[in-house]
């Protein structure tokens, strides 16, 4: 049989060599032996990406509805300010970016966590005597969605667990579970204007609760949490020695007649991160940048948590380099006002959406505080006809061509999520025609218990 020798050799400066001697001893391989099986094509995919699931996805594909062809379709459905058109970015923001790409500075490659002057400029921008932040608290990232998953995927093992809001963002689930690790859903409460279930939260925690949590503003919600809750809910993690993921990507955009407290300024010994992004209150979702703020002023994720976050940025180059050189003069330029009219235009949409809704029988919006949407609770029961939330939605697609998502795609069944960028003429024609479509569908007491013995 041959044998080989493989020798590696290193001198000085240089890499190690690899000399390779054959030496024949004489005997040959024989080439029926030397395979062992017969080759074939076998290609599946990842254990991964079988686990891989999006609730929301999943609902709306399968949604197989046609809109009414006499009515144009009016999608309240998508979290994007920019659709329409009616919510562009500053022209500072937009000129930052003309600025950078003209330099030509920032075309090459980033450290993996973002430029050194980028992490300072977002430190900057959210530091505060309450929760002091320095540029190596800050983790760059393509958008707050890979924010969410590089803390999770940093906190979290296979077969741990998270808590995560009912209703609540669908991506947490995606993630999680394509991670291997368990959700388990806490509730809130649309009678409390969807604050936590404090109770039912803290009675999931047990030993493999890797993290809870916390998304405020809410997406579906559109509710702002009071101080007073967030340092109940804080309260509950110092407890049970839990620490938290904030997603306050809408951090900020509330009406005027609230105020948004940042998670991290109350906490004094719950270690915290914190996933924010330029998406939403810059209005360029599509620009995928977002960051991760590491609050941990007790030292308890110590450095090996940020070593991990390290670790896992490097899986890929980082964020937009463009956007990164932007950032600064995006943060520090954008005039006051702009924040100021993109929250007056939500605010008033919001308050149109409710009172409409408000007035049509077998409805009920939960009034919201901030962020992009609004929750309305169907009164199934009369409604006898339709199933479901998502069986409601399809038929209102159908015969109104006016899009809602069913909340069933955030876990809560038997309520609506309206989007409340689109232009003011729409969202009144929107309700015009839910009201209609209402009307045609409702059933009084008696008339739903006909319909129901009719079945």
């Amino acid at each position: 049989m041959d044998s080989y020798l493989i020798q590696v050799n290193g001198h000085g400066d240089h890499a190690p060599m690899l000399d390779v001697h054959l030496k024949n001893t004489g005997s040959t391989i024989s080439p029926g032996k030397a395979k062992s099986r017969k080759p074939r094509w076998a290609v599946r995919a990842s254990e991964m990406s079988k686990k891989t699931f999006n609730p929301v996805r999943a609902i709306v594909d399968s949604m197989k509805v046609e809109p009414n062809p006499k009515k144009a379709m009016i999608s309240l459905s998508l979290g994007d300010p920019t659709v329409f058109g009616n919510l562009p970015t500053n022209d500072e923001v937009t000129r930052a970016v003309k600025e950078v790409l003209d330099s030509g500075q920032y075309n090459g490659y980033a450290p993996s966590v973002g430029y050194q002057s980028c992490r300072e400029a977002v430190a900057a921008y959210y530091n505060c005597p309450e929760a002091p932040l320095k540029a190596q608290d800050v983790i760059l990232t393509s958008g707050c969605s890979q924010a969410i998953e590089l803390a999770l995927a940093v906190l979290a093992n296979p077969g741990q667990n998270i808590l995560v809001p009912r209703p609540g963002f669908s991506l947490y689930k995606t993630l999680a579970l394509s991670m291997g690790i368990e959700v388990k859903l806490y509730n809130l409460l649309p009678e409390k204007a969807w604050e936590i279930d404090l109770e039912h939260l803290e009675s999931l925690v047990d030993e493999k609760t890797a993290c809870l949590i916390v998304n405020n503003p809410s997406n579906p919600c559109g509710s702002v949490f009071s101080k007073s809750h967030l340092q109940e809910i804080l309260a509950v993690a110092s407890r049970q020695c839990v620490p938290i993921l904030a997603d306050e990507i809408y951090g900020d955009m509330v009406f005027a007649d609230c105020k948004y407290e940042p998670i991290a300024t109350l906490s004094t010994n719950v270690p915290i991160l914190s996933c924010g992004g330029l998406a939403k209150r810059w209005l360029v979702p599509g620009w995928r940048m977002g960051w991760i703020l590491i609050h941990d002023r007790r030292d308890i994720f110590g450095n090996e948590i940020r070593d991990g976050l390290l670790r896992l940025s490097q899986r890929i180059l980082g964020p937009c380099t463009i956007v990164q050189g932007a950032l600064e003069r995006i943060l520090h330029r954008t005039p006051p006002e702009f924040y100021h009219n993109t929250l007056s235009i939500l605010k008033s949409n919001a308050d149109l959406c409710y009172a409409a809704l408000s007035a049509i029988p077998g409805l009920h919006p939960v009034r919201p505080a901030g962020a992009m949407y609004l929750m309305v609770e169907i009164e199934m029961e009369h409604f006898p006809e339709f199933e479901n939330d998502v069986e409601f939605t399809e038929r209102l697609i159908s015969e109104q061509s006016v899009f809602c998502l069913p909340a069933t795609c955030f876990e809560y069944p038997n309520f609506f999520r309206v989007v409340i960028t689109v232009p003011e003429e729409m969202i009144l024609e929107a309700c015009s025609r839910i009201q209609e479509f209402c009307e045609m569908h409702y059933q009084g007491a008696e008339g739903a218990q006909d319909l129901e013995c009719d079945k």
